[in-house]
């Protein structure tokens, strides 16, 4: 059985910028560091965080005085830095310089009188994060189903969360335009995901199945893997090499691994190294 790693897998810019600044943090600072929320979608990396004095916490209430509070990758609502420095508190921003770019585009269509959709899951933090920006009379959706039922102005613009799928974007931009001639869309699907997205596709055309790794909490490693259901390819997620079985691997001769942006390379290599040790039946 051959093991095939897609070209894209892993730690993404973004992420990989974000736990060298808790690094350097940790380092630089005396003061207890928190994180508010997950710094990012996966568990195991949290875990780490954790071994080395980096605690997570999902109310800003709950950090002492002084302490230094990391902003996660994905982004926060904008009041929720102005009441961390009220607190008292130290403010390390890690937000993506991709969803940066977002929250930009969007104050820029408010500016400019527009209504804006986002393309996305309006629980996730960074589309929270998107709509604070995104004026009283943004929308949040996850498809075109849901644009039956919203009354739209005659100037919208439209932004995707950056893990979001280019077929789903492309979906809701095509609906959108056949109701309002002002669309004014920005494809704010970032390159990391786009390139993760396309990898994981390839991988199919070559693999008999398919194991995505990463965080079950993880936005983009769930697309990668639902990207990679639809070719029929047999797919299955995994968080560590201990929830594989060995039965997916019945009469495959080829496997392909593919992982989300927020998976650490360590935990992508001991899956390979799993995977290589299991005789298919």
């Amino acid at each position: 059985m051959k093991v095939i790693v897609a070209k894209s897998a892993g730690f993404c810019y973004g992420v990989r910028r974000a736990l060298e600044l808790v690094e350097k943090t940790v380092a630089s600072h005396r003061n207890a560091v928190f994180t508010l929320g997950p710094l990012i979608h996966n568990p195991q990396a949290i875990a780490r965080l954790e071994e080395a004095g980096v605690r997570s916490v999902s109310n800003l209430d709950d950090v002492p005085a002084k302490s230094v509070i990391v902003m996660p990758t994905h982004g926060v609502p904008r009041d929720v830095v102005t009441h961390a420095k009220k607190l008292g508190l130290i403010v390390v921003d890690a937000t993506c310089p991709y969803v940066r770019k977002v929250h930009r585009l969007a104050e820029d269509l408010v500016r400019d009188g527009y209504q804006i959709i986002v393309l996305g899951d309006r629980h996730h933090s960074e589309v929270r994060g998107i709509l604070s920006r995104a004026g009283d009379n943004a929308i949040a959706i996850s498809g075109t189903e849901e644009l039956r039922d919203i009354e739209l102005g005659e100037h919208v613009g439209i932004l995707a969360q950056t893990t979001q799928s280019v077929e789903r974007y492309k979906q809701v931009v095509a609906a959108v335009s056949e109701k309002i001639k002002d669309v004014r869309a920005s494809n704010t699907i970032c390159s990391a995901t786009l390139e993760r997205q396309r990898d994981a596709l390839a991988l199919t055309e070559h693999a008999d199945v398919v194991v995505v790794v990463g965080g079950r909490n993880s936005a983009n490693t769930r697309r990668l893997a639902e990207i990679c259901e639809r070719t029929n390819v047999p797919t299955y997620q995994v968080e560590v090499k201990e929830e594989i079985d060995p039965a997916w691997l019945t009469n495959a001769r080829i496997v392909g691994v593919t992982a989300g942006a927020s998976t650490p390379d360590w935990i992508i290599s001991s899956v390979v190294e799993r995977l290589l040790t299991i005789s298919p039946a």
